[in-house]
């Protein structure tokens, strides 16, 4: 299988776009047009990971931390990430990050951890900025539906919970073929009126050329009128954190219980204990002490993330309890998320989740 098809899949779920501006996510080692029998996924790459690849004839590496951050002036080994690059190179192994952008996604890393904590309700803890456009066309009664279905198809329509959203009003269009068209409708040199449907939807940004070829292939026109105008709305699959409750109040002691038993981590460092039932909580795979005070102003009562530094848990004692559950920790359940997500679209490849523990962190 070419490594292209894969990465087809993957973006369709988290598209590029959506990674933060300091993030490296993407094919970082190899071809897109590469062919490859397996696929080995991590969650860091490490020198174990990359022979434990070479010994599982894994072609592609799929992580979800990229090994590339900053600019490569040279590559001589003298650090890890070097070292990774040419033991990857040498022996002929792709690696493809996917970072930022599956944190950003409402299905993505933090919809996992969500899951194996049971919460309910869940939504996006802090909405991203309008990535979100109305494509509006124009075409005739009785091609509306093969229009519609056609833009819905390639991913259109989606506000929230709910798909195939469109608002479509009766009018009258008017325009004049001119020389060397050829008019669906009327003929060249009269002015021509027609009974046609506007048509609207909504369009994330990155889906939004792939929509407008739908929309293009299926009309009928042989030249197609339509506009996009930007949104200043938030949209609501995407961004950063989430937020969800717990089915039951539960007393906060005996859920930081259940959340180290789920993580398997033998500490969780933490604020000052509410002294009320716990109910809503809010999460962030990985680093997310910026999403502290959303936290907050979501009336969460508790936060649970990974990397808070010392003076962050001075914030809101007593108001929500602030812990941290380790960055690898609250996101290893990333890999069974990308294993699900490719399993799915490709039964009958070869996957593999990597067999290494990669977490760098050790308890004494």
């Amino acid at each position: 299988m070419k490594i292209s098809e894969i990465i087809t899949v993957l973006e369709e779920v988290a598209p590029l776009n959506l990674q933060e501006s300091y993030d490296n996510s993407g094919l970082l080692i190899g071809s897109f047009n590469q062919y490859i029998d397996k696929v080995l996924i991590t969650l860091d790459v490490t020198e174990a990971v990359i022979e434990e690849a070479i010994d599982e004839n894994c072609g592609l590496i799929i992580a979800h931390h990229p090994i590339i951050f900053k600019g490569i002036k040279k590559i001589t080994g003298s650090n890890l990430s070097e070292r990774l690059i040419v033991k990857a190179i040498k022996n002929d192994i792709a690696i493809y990050a996917i970072h930022t952008n599956l944190d950003n996604v409402l299905q993505g890393v933090n919809k996992r951890l969500a899951e194996k904590l049971e919460l309910h309700k869940v939504q996006i803890l802090q909405p991203g900025k309008s990535s979100l456009k109305k494509l509006v066309t124009f075409c005739p009664v009785n091609h509306l539906e093969k229009v519609r279905n056609e833009m819905f198809v390639a991913g259109a329509g989606h506000i929230g919970n709910y798909s195939d959203c469109s608002f479509n009003t009766a009018g009258s269009g008017s325009f004049k073929a001119l020389s060397g068209s050829n008019p669906f409708v009327g003929e060249q040199g009269k002015l021509h009126e027609e009974e046609e449907i506007r048509l609207e939807t909504v369009v994330p940004d990155y889906k939004l050329q792939t929509v407008i070829k739908a929309m293009i292939k299926a009309h009928p026109y042989e030249e197609v009128a339509y506009d996009v105008y930007p949104l200043s709305n938030s949209n609501p699959t995407i961004g950063a954190g989430m937020i969800g409750e717990l089915k039951n109040e539960m007393d906060i002691t005996v859920f930081l219980e259940k959340v180290k038993q789920v993580l398997g981590t033998p500490y969780i460092r933490h604020n000052s204990l509410i002294q009320r039932k716990l109910k809503k909580v809010a999460i962030c795979g990985g680093s997310g002490s910026f999403l502290i005070q959303h936290a907050h102003r979501s009336e969460a009562d508790i936060f649970i993330t990974g990397d808070i530094k010392y003076h962050d848990f001075f914030e809101y004692q007593g108001e929500m309890t602030i812990a941290d559950a380790g960055h690898f920790e609250t996101e290893q359940f990333t890999k069974d998320l990308l294993y699900d997500i490719l399993k799915e679209n490709f039964p009958n490849f070869a996957l593999q989740i990597s067999r290494i523990d990669t977490n760098p962190v050790s308890f004494l």
